[in-house]
């Protein structure tokens, strides 16, 4: 049998599992959720292309606007309260949180897919893990960990601990692998150079990323390996009201795959809502099957991502959909500047490339309508004062753009444990 038959088959058989949980998540969802039941079509589709055809996208702003009516769960619910035991919320860097419930079997269905995200970083019961996190209202790494323990791992939580105390306790105990958002990568490793903290004696081989684009960004993750003395970066995208999403690609680091398993995924224009061709670049849409106490289906996350050209993996082999270059930013961070689109990861991409930023900030202001933008950055030490030149004159290389560039002093700009925020609208 050919290669293409096999890709063919694997692909086929993946697409017949998904229909058969998406019907019966659809079974259940009918008549109890109150959200979805005027949404849904009269008949049970037979196809995945039914189901698009016939489901209309789910955004964020109507879930936020059903909770508001409704609150304080909305109406996103398809058992009755006693039946959930789990509560989250979102972070709101692009709004008021939401608030989502789970019950005991979502809870098991996400932890089912965090396993995946570690298996295919390499992980195993022998491992130690930190999750450097404070374990807050969101659903972040309280899953991941979860995981790991029932795994066999030694996890220990570093919540509620300052950065010196956690990186002593991931020296001291052997950790081996790290929890974390890229950006917070960074600074544990900044910190580590400040306190005398040598990261040489640490053992951890591995920092599972996950809450920004940088762990798929190729200068970020460099940096982040060379600061961690060589550990590999590993990727990892999901969303609180959605779940774990993706693990990266063990055999090529700048693909993460998305677990089909668990999630019809889609990639649409943003603009007309019609599907993308493979190779082309558009807006992720997600539909979760296990989550069916608060699901959601065809949910515009706003992500965008480059579909790989390939329908089976040429690195290992997987038939899930791949994401090349992984989340490479949100639909509504897009900034036109004199008619070029700038996306935050494409600043990121030039300035860890061109070596020497501790930390960056971008201000975005409007002068007559039209935005412009203006980046501070805080240099390295021993970092010659030419930085800025040489950052401006490759922002202006990659992006056709002259972007002004100016050095702020040490300690300026703010370091996040969580998502960063770093983009400033004025």
């Amino acid at each position: 049998m050919s290669s293409d038959a096999v890709a063919a088959g694997g692909r086929r058989q993946l697409e017949e599992r998904q229909l058969g949980l998406l019907q019966a998540l659809i079974e259940t969802l009918k008549p109890a959720n109150r959200f979805y039941a005027s949404r849904l079509p009269a008949a049970i589709p037979a196809s995945l292309s039914q189901f698009y055809a016939e489901t209309p996208f789910t955004t964020k702003h109507e879930l936020a606007l059903d909770q508001e009516a409704n609150p304080p769960f909305g109406t996103n619910l398809t058992y009755s309260l006693d039946r959930y035991n789990h509560f989250s919320q979102t972070s709101g860097t692009s709004g008021k949180p939401m608030r989502w419930l789970d019950t005991a079997d979502s809870w098991e269905w996400m932890v089912g897919n965090w396993t995946r995200v570690f298996e295919a970083a390499g992980l195993t019961g022998a491992d130690r893990v930190f999750f450097a996190f404070s374990f807050g209202p969101f659903l972040g790494f309280w899953v991941a960990f979860d995981a790991a323990s029932r795994m066999g791992c030694l996890c220990m939580p570093g919540g509620g601990m300052p950065t010196a105390a956690r990186l002593a306790v991931i020296v001291d105990t052997g950790a081996t692998v790290l929890c974390c958002t890229p950006t917070y990568a960074i600074h544990m490793a900044e910190v580590a150079d400040r306190e005398g903290i040598d990261l040489g004696k640490s053992q951890v081989r591995q920092l599972v990323v996950a809450g920004e684009p940088g762990g798929s960004i190729p200068a970020t993750r460099r940096k982040i390996e060379q600061m961690w003395r060589g550990a590999r970066v590993v990727d990892h995208h999901g969303m609180t009201e959605i779940g774990p999403v993706s693990y990266g690609c063990p055999a090529r680091h700048d693909v993460l795959h998305i677990i089909e398993s668990s999630y019809v995924a889609e990639v649409i224009d943003p603009e007309s809502g019609h599907p993308v061709r493979r190779g082309q670049q558009g807006e992720l849409v997600l539909t979760n099957l296990g989550r069916p106490g608060s699901p959601l289906l065809r949910y515009r996350t706003g992500d965008l991502v480059l579909v790989a050209p390939e329908e089976c993996c040429p690195g290992c082999g997987s038939f899930e959909m791949a994401l090349v270059g992984g989340i490479l930013g949100r639909a509504d961070d897009m900034v036109v500047v004199r008619g070029v689109n700038v996306y935050p990861g494409a600043i990121e991409e030039v300035l860890r490339s061109v070596g020497g930023v501790a930390e960056y900030r971008v201000r975005v202001s409007r002068q007559l309508g039209l935005a412009e933008l203006t980046i501070e950055v805080e240099q390295e030490p021993g970092v010659g004062p030419s930085l800025p030149h040489r950052l401006e004159a490759k922002l202006r290389d990659a992006l056709s753009l002259r972007i002004p560039v100016t050095l702020v002093a040490d300690g300026t700009l703010p370091r996040f444990e969580m998502k960063a925020r770093r983009w400033i609208r004025e």
